[in-house]
């Protein structure tokens, strides 16, 4: 072959590489929409696209739960994600199963940190779970085993998380605590949720309060007082059970008092347990509630009266 072949054969294909990479970039950034583009969806009432699955949106929006953007994640991913999911007709049973497996995966991921970005993905994930627990209320798809495996989780995830930052004035919400907790008021009203399984949500809720070591300013006692509520709310609630808690909740509260002056997390676990048994009072007095609630309830009322 001749040389000034060789070279147009060389020119050929350079000029092919770089239409295929130009192409593969175009499509590339088609197969990304950017923030305008679920903003769009959100305008136009969570519609998904015409030509677009609801499942494959909702994997790449899976993804923006631990973005750092609090628009993305907050108003545009987890808005977007719990429309859909609570929607009828939108995401079938399999989907749901496949993001509740993620989504559970995530409650785990860099689980031990604290101050850094990881948090928003856990605490995320457990928000969007919550939607599932409530769409689970409405239209079964878990099953006994996978309620089982996303309740354990919840409960380990209240424990072991140790970023309790409610709200950054950059990053926005994290509230990883009061989402979590969203997910067990979803959890505590399902057929499954045991009596041995009320002990251990108490028994997680009250180690989150006691371990805190700071005072929740964003409405956290709020929502974990609601995840026991939805729980009173039970034919099968063991009130017993709980006034054996709150016993032992006013015997540690009270132990601060010995110390003087008394230790300062002692002073921030007396204060969220005297938010905690406020919110409590007030989420079980709205509307009806069973005879073992009110008990609850009262029982609460005699412990603030201690304090």
């Amino acid at each position: 072959m001749g040389k000034v072949c060789w070279s147009k054969l060389v020119q050929i294909t350079a000029v092919a590489a770089v239409l295929s990479v130009s192409a593969f970039a175009t499509a590339s950034a088609q197969e990304a929409p950017g923030k305008e583009y679920w903003k769009k969806i959100a305008e136009n009432k969570y519609v998904v696209p015409d030509g677009k699955k609801a499942f494959a949106l909702a994997k790449e929006l899976g993804g923006y739960l631990k973005s750092a953007d609090s628009e993305l994640r907050d108003d545009l991913a987890y808005s977007i994600l719990a429309t859909w999911i609570l929607r009828p007709g939108v995401l079938n049973g399999d989907e749901l199963l496949a993001l509740e497996e993620e989504w559970r995966g995530n409650l785990k991921k860099g689980i031990g940190e604290n101050g850094t970005d990881s948090v928003l993905g856990r605490s995320f994930s457990a928000l969007c779970l919550s939607a599932i627990a409530e769409r689970e209320l409405k239209t079964p798809f878990l099953g006994e085993a996978r309620y089982r495996l996303l309740l354990e989780a919840a409960l380990n995830y209240l424990k072991e998380e140790k970023d309790l930052r409610g709200f950054d004035a950059v990053k926005g919400w994290i509230h990883a605590t009061a989402h979590t907790a969203d997910l067990l008021a979803a959890l505590a009203k399902h057929p499954s949720f045991t009596q041995q399984d009320q002990a251990n949500m108490l028994k997680a809720i009250g180690q989150r309060i006691e371990t805190s070591q700071v005072i929740f300013t964003f409405g956290e006692q709020d929502r974990l007082a609601n995840a026991i509520a939805s729980m009173a709310e039970r034919r099968d609630f063991v009130e017993p059970g709980f006034e054996a808690w709150l016993r032992q909740m006013d015997e540690t509260d009270q132990s601060i008092w010995k110390d003087s002056p008394p230790k300062l997390e002692g002073l921030q676990r007396f204060e969220n347990d005297a938010y905690f048994l406020n919110a409590f009072v007030a989420r079980v007095s709205h509307g009806e509630a069973s005879s073992a609630a009110e008990e609850a309830k009262r029982a609460a009322l005699k412990s603030l009266q201690r304090r």
